[in-house]
């Protein structure tokens, strides 16, 4: 694995950054390796990530990790998947809360397994005061998704003539933070 930068061409740091985590098994598969050996690879580079993220100061890290789609992979591929969620949650908590981290989960909840369930909520009250770095995971998240959630919000709260483009505009855009509540640089201890 490359090297992560440890300095940026510029003077502040983005607040926000997002990485969609794709590629894994194509990965694999170039090398002969089998998908799961390009998902633990992608493990690695989400740990190293957020890694960079904090030492660079980012505020702001969403990582697109397992979307609604990837449910439709084969069976075993997704055990795998679920696997290494349950693996990363129960080994890295701790070294995330030291470093800072402040994790949250989007994405429908309902179909992953309670185990899973519990261990991100587990991880979201460990790290819930933790400001130096907020770690957004999407996990089961698609825009779809969001799109439904939206026109849903939009269907109760408003009369068929209230929708419109300006009253849309307005709904949130989904469980992610909100740009315009980031801090300019992130609040470590010490500063």
């Amino acid at each position: 694995m490359k090297p992560v930068a440890t300095h940026l061409d510029r003077p502040e740091p983005p607040v926000h950054v997002a990485i969609i985590m794709d590629g894994n098994g194509r990965w694999a598969k170039q090398r002969n390796l089998p998908r799961v050996a390009g998902h633990k690879r992608g493990a690695e580079a989400m740990r190293a990530a957020i890694k960079a993220s904090v030492d660079l100061g980012i505020s702001y890290l969403t990582l697109y990790g397992f979307s609604l789609e990837n449910w439709k992979r084969p069976l075993a591929e997704v055990t795998d998947l679920m696997g290494l969620l349950r693996l990363y949650l129960r080994n890295e908590i701790d070294q995330l809360h030291a470093d800072g981290v402040n994790i949250r989960f989007i994405g429908d909840r309902s179909l992953l397994a309670d185990d899973i369930v519990k261990l991100m909520e587990m991880s979201e009250q460990r790290t819930v005061g933790n400001n130096r770095l907020h770690l957004v995971v999407a996990l089961s998240y698609g825009a779809r998704q969001e799109i439904i959630a939206a026109a849903r919000q939009l269907a109760t709260e408003k009369s068929p003539e209230q929708v419109t483009y300006q009253a849309a505009l307005r709904l949130p855009a989904g469980p992610q933070p909100n740009p315009a509540q980031c801090p300019e640089r992130p609040n470590n201890p010490g500063d």
